[in-house]
């Protein structure tokens, strides 16, 4: 791995550089928000921010994508699938728990069986750089409950590091090594520079001051489906889908054709376990009639589901759902009720 010192007021020309040969998504001021968005001429992507309102997934993962093209001919149908078209990208300031979450959705999307052809054509096409957590967090952050760090750089091609003067940079894959030409001749990281890493990644840990039991309740919601616990954590929800369109590792579709004339589209788009329809049947019948059910579906699969298929918690402690609950529902306090059961 190669670890390197950059100058904190390289950075941002580096990053124009490289958006004038690629595609580069990162982090930019949009009224009161953070949002991800292109970069484009009078755009800039900022450096100092505790994190975006949107999840970066939607690169990976697109709230809408054209999955198939179809035409009806007086010989029958033509259809249209192909290759997926993706341009080289470089996906800019993610932060260590957004990151994450590629990591998370890729063991779904990317499965020895199960291949999602899409998601894995934009991840190949990819470069994620990101920036560790080296400030205050958020009061709703809480990575280090569910396996993360403020300053992992798991998921990540290129992980950047702020150490005083100069940002530690470490080409983490070989992907991310490709862009050490857009850097130009860096130095190489010293001993000295290792220690002080460790040194700020101890204090961001000791930053976040949410900490919750969430790898100690699977064993519990193995044993209590029908708990009378799950009366009373959905009366107050609106079932308007924030918290999982928030999300960084929410992941559920829906598949629809749209037709005009003798042209017509398959589509694929975000859906949400929170909403009534998501589970309605052909027949009429709807296993999951009440936010009882769909909320307890939503903390099975974060919390049990994802671990018993794949040995993680689909979760990354980023807080969004905490901020941006609309009735300040709060799965901190959800899922330390579940510890106590």
């Amino acid at each position: 791995m190669e670890k390197r010192l950059l100058k904190k007021d390289k950075l941002a020309g580096i990053i124009k550089n490289i958006s004038r040969e690629m595609l580069v998504y990162a982090p930019v001021k949009e009224e009161d928000n953070v949002l991800f968005m292109a970069l484009k001429e009078g755009r800039e992507p900022l450096l100092d921010f505790s994190n975006s309102r949107n999840a970066p997934k939607t690169f990976f993962f697109p709230r809408t994508e054209i999955m198939m093209k179809y035409t009806r001919t007086g010989k029958g149908m033509e259809l249209s699938t192909g290759e997926v078209e993706v341009r080289e990208a470089v996906l800019f300031g993610v932060r260590p728990c957004d990151a994450r979450s590629f990591a998370l959705l890729d063991m779904l999307f990317e499965q020895d069986k199960y291949k999602d052809p899409y998601y894995i054509a934009r991840r190949e096409k990819t470069t994620v750089i990101s920036m560790a957590c080296v400030h205050p967090p958020y009061s709703t952050c809480f990575c280090t409950s569910v396996d993360g760090s403020p300053t992992s750089g798991e998921g990540a091609d290129i992980l950047l590091m702020d150490i005083g003067d100069n940002y530690l940079v470490e080409f983490i894959t070989s992907r991310g090594e490709k862009l050490l030409k857009y850097f130009g001749d860096l130095p190489k990281a010293g001993e000295a520079e290792e220690t002080l890493k460790k040194e700020i990644a101890e204090r961001a840990e000791k930053e976040i001051k949410s900490h919750i039991p969430a790898k100690d309740i699977k064993p519990i919601l193995d044993n209590n489906f029908e708990h009378p616990f799950w009366e009373t954590i959905h009366r107050k929800c609106l079932a308007c889908g924030t918290c999982t369109y928030l999300c960084p590792t929410c992941h559920c579709f829906d598949i629809s054709d749209e037709a005009k004339g003798s042209d017509g589209i398959r589509i694929r788009n975000w859906d949400s376990c929170m909403y009534p329809l998501f589970t309605l049947e052909t027949s009429g019948h709807n296993p999951r009639t009440t936010q009882k059910e769909r909320w307890r579906q939503r903390v099975m699969h974060k919390f049990k589901y994802y671990v018993d298929n794949f040995g993680a918690i689909s979760c990354v402690g980023c807080g969004r759902c905490v901020m941006y609950c609309p009735v300040n529902l709060d799965i901190r306090k959800i899922v330390e009720d579940i510890a106590k059961l």
